[in-house]
């Protein structure tokens, strides 16, 4: 999830629309609220919620560049990919 700025953050789901929904109506209290992060610009899809989790993690320990650029691969232009996955 991101904002324009871009605020990233990064996290794992076993429903991605719903929890995209929650975010962009703020619903869920915490970062992704504090700092109106409403769009999905970088997702990945696993068989098993263990090697989300495992990739999360690989994800997080990169640097804010990195984060980006894995982006820009990609979603070039940091587009809200919600419409797309409903």
């Amino acid at each position: 999830m991101a904002n324009d700025r871009p605020t990233l953050y990064t996290s794992m789901t076993n429903n991605l629309i719903r929890r995209v929904y929650e975010h962009k109506k703020e619903l869920v209290e915490g970062f992704t609220k504090k700092y109106h992060l409403h769009k999905l610009v970088y997702y990945e899809v696993f068989d098993s919620p263990k090697e989300a989790i495992i990739r999360e993690k690989q994800i997080k320990d990169l640097d804010r560049n990195e984060k980006i650029n894995l982006i820009k691969k990609f979603n070039i232009n940091f587009e809200d990919l919600y419409n797309k996955i409903i």
